[in-house]
């Protein structure tokens, strides 16, 4: 795939258009978009799971940590807006041209196991979905999954105005949903503002409260607003900058804020309908589903909530993959086909969620669903405190750098994050170390839990620790893709005498014939070939006289005389038989030829993985030039 910029997702880099003639409201409609990508992350499954465990338990009494969550969520995404927009690099570039090749590469693995977490909740809320709606076993919704890898294939040759599009409409689907939820379940207005008080009901509160907070402000998120934003093609002058981080903190303000209304009502449904009625410990998704309708005493909700659900797990889908490219692409300068990056990522997420449902039964996808995200959490440190420094430095930003006033509430946000994670951390190690795995986690986990924390400090004191060493670290500039641009030798090409023509009885034929007249001088020759298909030539070759062979050999025989009459001495004509990449690649080497020249196959996304491409195929087993004719 080429991408000679080096930059991110570049098919999309730079192809919406900003008017510059218009209304305000035009100009902010031209920015809407990457923040409502990015939301979707904001209210995937493992939101869910987390929010019906928190209401469930606690009622009301944690909505405060989700309003804190999203108030940090619109904070961290607009400096990652402004990191993207201001250094045409996103997060994961960023941090690979500051720090050194191991720090990177652990950064690439934690920000791939985040993304693994966030997929095995999208995998566990899809399989949920489909079971709860058409009663497909959990296991067998699971393997479904991988189907989305057809979906990602084909939204990525839409453009990113019509995937955007599509998120906008899955996340209205959720909105309506839930908003009819809160209205059957009838919750209690007076519980919902207490909610807003801060307080923490226990120990086990602080579990939930760390998972909410790590399924509201998902790392991966991060990397990947800072590869969107670059997809608007602003003016690059001090004007245009400012507009443009102007406008995409009003697109994360807006987005972020309905992502924290969807979550807000699955909570408040929890406790207004589960809480309440007594049903304190329910933390799976199915078990609220079917108590629903019992205590609501409406069809109508357990519907509007499995729907909600399958849209919730499709749109986290897309999101997922595109920042699965960016990480990879940022940090080790390897890219893949979206599909492939969706198959692999997508397996890896299906191996936990089939393992815990064989092995420990359906019930345990909520638990799973919860670890999920305090994963999540636990990686999130290692995101958000590159993401401050680079903002902060004059070096990188210029005259964007954020103000002290800013650095100051974003280091508080990134202390609350990492201060609580770090209790969580504690409280879990000497659980463990109080029972009898002792050894085994003196053994496994502690060594990387005490690695892991030297990373974290020294990522935060990293510029303070250069400084007293006297050394200045700078920001390498962006890497190509492709690696340091070095021009060729250009070389002297021989003329083409032997010309192999790939032929198929189509309307591309003209093209390819074209192509090969215009090519050719005095004496050269015209190697016509042609390839029969069917199912007679696979089985018996060359042996086979039935019509459409008969019929094949005509055809050709007439196009060599066509060209003879233009002036052509030279030509000749040549069958194949069975596979169409086999028998061309036989004749192109039989007739020694210098050049191929193909028709395009008319096909493209999902069809080519249903027809095949010859092109493709053939292109890897010869050594001539291959010219494709459009």
């Amino acid at each position: 795939m080429s991408n000679k910029s080096g930059r991110s997702l570049s098919d999309i880099n730079k192809s919406v258009e900003i008017p510059k003639q218009y209304s305000f409201f035009r100009r902010l409609m031209a920015f809407v978009g990457p923040a409502y990508l990015v939301s979707v992350g904001y209210m995937d499954p493992g939101n869910w799971a987390t929010d019906i465990a928190g209401g469930s338990r606690f009622g009301y009494a944690l909505i405060w940590v989700l309003l804190m969550s999203n108030i940090m969520a619109i904070l961290l995404q607009s400096l990652s807006a402004r990191l993207g927009i201001v250094t045409g690099k996103d997060l994961a570039q960023a941090c690979h041209s500051h720090y050194s090749r191991p720090v990177n590469i652990i950064l690439w693995v934690l920000s791939e196991i985040a993304i693994i977490a966030t997929d095995l909740a999208e995998v566990l809320g899809s399989a949920i979905g489909l079971q709860l709606l058409f009663h497909i076993p959990l296991a067998y919704g699971v393997v479904l999954t991988t189907l989305d890898t057809l979906l990602i294939l084909l939204l990525h040759n839409f453009g990113v105005r019509k995937m955007e599009a599509m998120i906008v409409g899955l996340i209205s689907v959720m909105g309506l949903s839930f908003l009819g939820e809160i209205i059957l379940s009838k919750p209690d207005l007076q519980g919902i503002a207490a909610g807003f008080i801060p307080t923490l009901p226990g120990s086990e509160a602080l579990f939930v409260a760390i998972g909410i907070l790590g399924a509201t402000i998902m790392p991966h998120n991060l990397y990947l607003h800072s590869s969107l934003v670059q997809s608007r093609n602003i003016e690059k002058s001090n004007e245009g900058i400012r507009q443009a981080i102007k406008f995409n903190v009003l697109d994360s303000v807006i987005a972020l804020n309905l992502a924290f209304l969807v979550n807000a009502a699955i909570l408040i449904m929890a406790a207004a309908v589960f809480n309440r009625s007594g049903n304190y410990e329910i933390s799976e998704i199915q078990e609220a589903y079917r108590l629903l309708q019992p205590i609501l005493g409406s069809t109508l909700a357990p519907l509007l909530f499995g729907v909600a659900l399958i849209a919730s797990g499709q749109s986290s889908t897309i999101t997922g993959t595109l920042a699965g490219q960016i990480v990879m692409e940022g940090f080790i300068n390897l890219r893949l086909q979206p599909w492939v990056r969706r198959l692999v990522t997508r397996l890896l997420a299906i191996a936990p969620a089939l393992l815990s449902i064989i092995y420990f039964g359906e019930n345990s996808t909520g638990n799973l669903l919860v670890l999920s995200q305090v994963v999540l959490s636990l990686q999130l440190s290692f995101a958000i405190l590159p993401l401050i420094h680079f903002v902060s430095s004059r070096e990188l930003m210029g005259s964007f750098a954020i103000p002290a006033w800013l650095k100051s509430v974003s280091w508080l946000t990134a202390a609350i994050i990492m201060g609580l994670n770090i209790k969580l951390v504690v409280n879990t190690i000497q659980d463990w170390l109080a029972g009898p795995q002792k050894s085994a986690i003196n053994l496994a986990v502690l060594p990387c839990v005490f690695a892991l924390g030297l990373l974290l400090a020294y990522m935060v004191f990293e510029p303070g620790l250069n400084k007293l060493a006297g050394f200045k670290k700078t920001f390498r500039s962006a890497r190509n893709i492709h690696g340091e641009i070095v021009i060729p030798a250009i070389s002297e090409i021989k003329p083409y005498n032997r010309i192999a023509l790939a032929l198929d009885f189509s309307d591309k034929d003209g093209e390819i014939l074209s192509h090969g007249v215009n090519m050719a001088r005095e004496n050269s020759v015209l190697i016509l070939m042609h390839v029969v298909e069917s199912v007679g030539a696979k089985l018996l070759g060359n042996q086979i006289v039935d019509r459409e062979t008969l019929q094949d050999m005509d055809r050709i025989n007439k196009y060599a005389e066509q060209l003879k009459k233009l002036g052509i001495k030279n030509v000749i004509t040549d069958i194949g038989y069975g596979s169409p990449a086999v028998a061309l690649t036989g004749m192109i080497e039989k007739h020694k030829s210098d050049i191929a020249i193909f028709g395009s196959h008319g096909h493209k996304g999902l069809s080519d993985l249903i027809f095949g491409t010859t092109t493709n195929k053939v292109k890897h087993n010869i050594d001539i030039p291959l010219l494709i004719a459009r």
